[in-house]
C-alpha cells in the first residue's frame, strides 16, 4: 500500500507527540512536585543544617533561612553522622531512596539526604543514619542543591558527642568514634587517620591508652575511659 506524503506527516507528529508524553510521565515520576524555594537564587551558596533532635533541616542562603523541612534522622543504634560535611554526588535513585540522592563525604560509611517509602515516620529517629525526607520535600530540595554544598548535622548539646556518651565497642562506627580517635591521635595514642570506626587498629590504641593510664584493659570505651581521655559534657 502506498503511502501519502501527508500521512507520513501524520506519522512522524503522532510519533513525535508520543516521545514527548513519555517524556513528561518520566520528567513527573521523577519530580514529584513542581515547585522550587520562594526566593532562592542560583548563584548564591547555600547551607544545609540538620538537627536530628528535632528532625528538621532548615536550608539557608546568604544567612536568610529559606525553608525549613521535617525529617527523620537515625536510630539511637544507628546514628546520622554529627558534624560538618559536604554534599560529593547526586543522583536519581528508586526503590527506598524516593528517587533522590544526595550522598556525603563522611568517612565511616554511606550517608546522605533521600526520599522515604515509609513517609508516616517522618518526624521520628527511625532511619539507618541517613537523612530522610518527603519524596515531594527531598524532589524540591534536589533541584536547588548543588554538589559541593556544606551539611551541618546536629544531634545534641555536646558536639559530635550528641546527647550523651554511649559504651562503645568494636565494630561500632560514628561521629563519637571518630572524636575519640582525634581526641587520641592528639595525645599521642593513635596514629592512623580518623575514620569513625572501631576496628581492630584502634583497639590496640584503645589498650594501650588504658594500661598507661591504670584502667581495667577492656575492648569497651566506658565513662571511666571518657574521664581519663577528659571528656566530660557540660551544656
Amino acid at each position: 500500500m502506498k503511502i501519502s506524503k501527508f500521512q507520513k506527516i501524520i506519522f512522524i507528529l503522532t510519533l513525535i507527540l508520543i516521545i514527548e508524553v513519555i517524556l513528561i510521565i518520566k520528567f513527573y515520576k521523577l519530580n514529584p512536585t513542581g515547585s522550587t524555594i520562594s526566593g532562592y537564587s542560583p548563584n548564591k551558596k547555600m547551607l544545609i543544617v540538620v538537627d536530628v533532635v528535632s528532625n528538621k533541616l532548615c536550608v539557608f542562603q546568604n544567612d536568610t533561612l529559606m525553608k525549613t523541612y521535617t525529617i527523620s534522622g537515625g536510630k539511637s543504634s544507628t546514628p546520622s553522622p554529627i558534624g560538618t560535611w559536604t554534599i560529593v554526588g547526586k543522583d536519581t535513585w528508586g526503590e527506598g531512596f524516593g528517587g533522590r540522592w544526595m550522598g556525603f563525604n563522611v568517612p565511616w560509611g554511606k550517608y546522605g539526604i533521600h526520599g522515604t517509602i515509609y513517609p508516616e515516620l517522618i518526624g521520628s529517629n527511625s532511619s539507618h543514619g541517613c537523612i530522610r525526607m518527603r519524596n515531594s520535600d527531598v524532589a524540591e530540595l534536589y533541584k536547588i542543591i548543588p554538589v559541593g554544598t556544606k551539611v551541618i548535622v546536629q544531634g545534641g548539646p555536646y558536639g559530635n558527642f550528641g546527647s550523651y556518651l554511649r559504651n562503645i565497642r568494636p565494630g561500632m562506627r560514628g561521629s563519637d568514634v571518630y572524636e575519640i580517635q582525634k581526641i587520641l591521635k592528639e595525645k599521642g595514642y593513635y596514629n592512623g587517620n580518623p575514620d569513625g570506626i572501631y576496628g581492630e587498629g584502634m583497639k590496640y590504641f584503645i589498650h594501650k591508652f588504658q594500661k598507661d593510664n591504670n584502667l581495667y584493659v577492656s575492648d569497651i570505651i566506658d565513662k571511666k575511659f571518657y574521664k581519663k581521655l577528659g571528656v566530660e559534657l557540660v551544656e
